[in-house]
C-alpha cells in the first residue's frame, strides 16, 4: 500500500468516526432516592404475595455544548392486598458527552442508550433499598429502552400528523 493510499484510508477512517459522532460517559450517580414502608410493622405479619408495579421516566438537560445530564426515574410500588408494603423512588443520573451527531441520532442516544446504561445502576439501588427494608429480594426485569423510545417516537409522529390534518383547510365547498 502506498503512502498516499494509507493517507486516504486514514482520512476515510476519520470521516467515519466523525460521521458516527462522539459519545462518552463522564459520570454516573444517584441524584435522589427514597424508601417508604408506610404500613410497617403490620405488613410483616401478612402473607407475602405482593403486587409489584414499576414506573419509568426519563428526562435530559443540556449542560453545555456537548454535555448532557440524563436522569432515569424508577418508581417501584409493592402492595399486599390494598396496603402499600413499600414504595421506592430512585433517580439515577449520568453526565454524557454527545457530540457531532445528527439531532435524530442524539435523541435516540439520550432517549434509549443513556437510560439503558443507567438502568442497571438504578436496579441495584432499588434492590439494596428493598433489602434494607427487610423485604425479600427484588430483582427488576430488564427493560427494552429501544422499544420504549420507538413507541414514543411513533406516538409523537402520529400526534404531529393529527395536528397537520386539523390545520389543513378542508377542500369541500
Amino acid at each position: 500500500m502506498t503512502d498516499e493510499n494509507k493517507a486516504n484510508g486514514a482520512e476515510a477512517a476519520n470521516g467515519q468516526a466523525n460521521a458516527q459522532g462522539q459519545f462518552a460517559i463522564q459520570r454516573i450517580y444517584v441524584k435522589d432516592m427514597s424508601f417508604e414502608s408506610p404500613n410497617s410493622p403490620a405488613i410483616f405479619q401478612k402473607e407475602w404475595k405482593p403486587e409489584v408495579k414499576m414506573d419509568l421516566d426519563t428526562r435530559s438537560t443540556k449542560l453545555d455544548d456537548n454535555s448532557y445530564e440524563v436522569v432515569l426515574s424508577v418508581t417501584v410500588t409493592a402492595k399486599a392486598g390494598e396496603e402499600t408494603a413499600f414504595l421506592v423512588e430512585v433517580q439515577q443520573a449520568g453526565i454524557f458527552t454527545i457530540a457531532e451527531m445528527e439531532d435524530q441520532q442524539k435523541a435516540h442516544i439520550m432517549g434509549s442508550f443513556c437510560p439503558a446504561t443507567l438502568f442497571p445502576y438504578a436496579r441495584e439501588t432499588v434492590s439494596n433499598l428493598v433489602n434494607r427494608g427487610t423485604f425479600p429480594q427484588l430483582n427488576l426485569a430488564p427493560v427494552n429502552f429501544d422499544a420504549i423510545f420507538a413507541a414514543y417516537m411513533q406516538k409523537r409522529a402520529q400526534e404531529a400528523q393529527g395536528q397537520q390534518q386539523e390545520a389543513a383547510p378542508s377542500s369541500q365547498a
